[in-house]
């Protein structure tokens, strides 16, 4: 009789479990993904060495959910839609984050991610040496409107601002996502628009 068949394991369903524990409470350990997975922990550490990895590899699955579509065009569309694909994917999986921001990258898949912004920035003229200050810059705007989708509907609550003025602009901006798309697009626009300082004028010459 032959043995009955079972699913195979694999980085991916580690990671896709561990990614649903983390987006339900925050953590996950080892033996929660082995018995969500209806498996021996030590069947875990055949794929995957400890947590670190699983972090790693929860990196790499949240960027591969829905990839982004690449222009071939100007620098500045292809940044766009890199830095799109960076927040949407940080979005949909916001309790993740610190988790994430706590370790180093090492995912292949992400660090090539980090190749491609890095050789867009060259493009549009950042120097070698300053590349890395600005993909931090980059780094840093992204996580923090990643995690304002996650906030809630109404961030300020007027009936505590000390001015109308403040009281006007809460209303204005209005609620929820529509209001944290229109302030990442600005952000977008004014951090992209300072890096055209970087690109030499067109009549140069070196």
């Amino acid at each position: 009789m032959g043995r009955p068949a079972t699913p195979k394991l694999s980085v991916e369903k580690i990671a896709g479990a561990a990614l649903t524990l983390v987006d339900k409470k925050g953590e996950f350990t080892i033996g929660e993904v082995a018995g969500a997975l209806a498996v021996r922990p030590s069947s875990i550490y055949n794929h995957l060495t400890g947590k670190t990895e699983i972090i790693e590899a929860m990196r790499a699955l949240i960027f591969t959910e829905h990839p982004a579509s690449l222009t071939s065009g100007f620098w500045m569309d292809t940044l766009r839609a890199l830095l799109r694909q960076y927040r949407d994917a940080f979005g949909r999986h916001p309790r993740l984050i610190p988790m994430l921001t706590a370790h180093t990258v090492s995912s292949p898949d992400v660090v090539h991610m980090y190749d491609d912004i890095a050789t867009v920035l060259s493009e549009a003229g950042v120097p070698t040496a300053q590349l890395l200050d600005v993909i931090t810059v980059l780094d840093s705007f992204v996580i923090g409107s990643a995690l304002d989708i996650a906030a809630p509907d109404q961030v300020w609550n007027p009936a505590n601002a000390r001015t109308p003025l403040l009281v006007e602009a809460i209303e204005a901006a209005g609620e929820g996502r529509p209001r944290a798309d229109r302030a990442f697009e600005l952000g977008l626009d004014l951090i992209l628009g300072s890096l055209k300082s970087f690109t030499p004028p067109a009549d140069s010459h070196q």
